[in-house]
């Protein structure tokens, strides 16, 4: 039996499915927390430097990245590009994960400490 091989806009569909399902993935996981959060409208094209989601009130500029194989630099270096590029001065986050495994984030030291430093002080907003 001859094995199909799949066409680029094959693939190009299932990295797209694969990448909804990450961002609800962590939509979820952020509700759950007791974060009000929605994916952004990036996903219907309105623009290229949203965030992939959304939290209320954090000012968080978060990429979602479901993949077996992570270029982190580069998926670190898109979400600090686009968290410049809208203009919101939030903090470049990246969510991560492979299949089967649990949810990683990933953000500079820097932001890392400013984070723990508002934390300390009660200034999360």
């Amino acid at each position: 039996m001859a094995t199909k091989t799949k066409s680029k806009s094959d693939i190009g569909r299932s990295s797209k499915r694969k990448g909804k399902i990450g961002e609800l993935e962590v939509v979820n996981l952020l509700k759950a927390a007791g974060y009000n959060t929605h994916r952004s409208v990036q996903y219907c094209g309105a623009t290229g430097d949203a965030p992939d989601v959304v939290v209320e009130g954090l000012p968080l500029h978060i990429e979602v990245k479901r993949v077996e194989r992570l270029n982190l630099k580069q998926a670190y270096q898109q979400a600090v590009h686009d968290s410049k590029a809208n203009g919101n001065n939030e903090i470049p986050v990246v969510f991560h994960r492979r299949s089967r495994q649990p949810w990683m984030v990933s953000l500079s030291a820097e932001d890392f400490l400013e984070l723990c430093k508002k934390l300390y002080k009660g200034d999360v907003q």
